[in-house]
């Protein structure tokens, strides 16, 4: 559901809107009108204003990770086993037409005893599916999670979709803030307006994790069940605009 919203300020005594920026609707005196204006000094009749347009999309990118960990006496032996499974995992991937596979974190760390010994070595590797297409990586992620365990789910919204969705709603932003623009012009009695400044900028959504878990490797190859939620994109437009009698 795609939403505008607006807001403005002006001084006002008859009206709920606060004012920002409007300095002399007053009449000038005499002796006012003979001091020149301040460089610095704001013109009379500016108005500030903001518009707002978002929308909610559905997040169209899965990124899914799997690790491996596993424990050695010597960590040479640990880093060749922890490079054997992540490799098995990105040969795999490589086979599913849609889904891109690359390595996620690795890691080896040595355990102690009592006595501050190294008694073995821990060591944890990553591989992390990333597509479009969530039956395909699904189906893979319950594939490799024979080997690998799922430790986590995110969903995002890829920069193409963000891009289209901002489009459209940049002018959903700008038509409204036209639109607040006229209305508070002809409120407070100015036949007209023009823009003095402008700013346009989006709020684009992070990556939104499903869950996180440490689970034993399942014994068949099910896929994941996956199902993507939707992320909201907003635009917002700023400025002010001069009116004139």
């Amino acid at each position: 559901m795609r939403k505008t919203a607006f807001t403005f300020a002006l001084l006002s005594a008859t009206t709920l809107m606060s004012i920002t920026a409007l300095t002399a609707l007053a009449p000038r005196s005499a002796h006012a009108a003979t001091m020149p204006m301040s460089e610095n000094a704001v013109p009379s009749g500016v108005l500030s204003l903001s518009a707002q347009a978002s929308n909610e999309v559905a997040q169209d990118v899965v990124d899914i990770t799997l690790f491996y960990e596993q424990e050695a006496s010597d960590a040479g032996s640990l880093t060749d086993a922890l490079n054997k499974r992540t490799a098995a995992a990105l040969a795999q991937a490589k086979g599913v037409a849609g889904v891109s596979a690359r390595t996620g974190t690795f890691s080896i760390s040595p355990s102690t005893d009592r006595n501050g010994h190294i008694s073995a070595w821990r060591g944890r590797t990553e591989v992390v599916l990333e597509s479009r297409d969530f039956a395909a990586a699904s189906k893979l992620a319950g594939q490799l999670n024979t080997t690998m365990q799922v430790g986590n789910v995110a969903f995002s919204l890829s920069p193409e979709a963000q891009r289209a969705t901002a489009d459209k709603l940049t002018g959903d932003a700008i038509a409204s803030f036209r639109k607040a623009a006229e209305s508070a012009t002809r409120a407070f009695g100015y036949g007209g307006y023009t823009i003095r400044e402008v700013n346009i900028g989006s709020e684009m959504p992070s990556p939104r994790p499903m869950f996180a878990m440490r689970a034993m490797a399942a014994p068949e190859a099910a896929p994941l069940p996956i199902e993507a939620g939707k992320a909201r994109v907003t635009v917002n437009v700023s400025g002010s605009v001069q009116m004139s009698r």
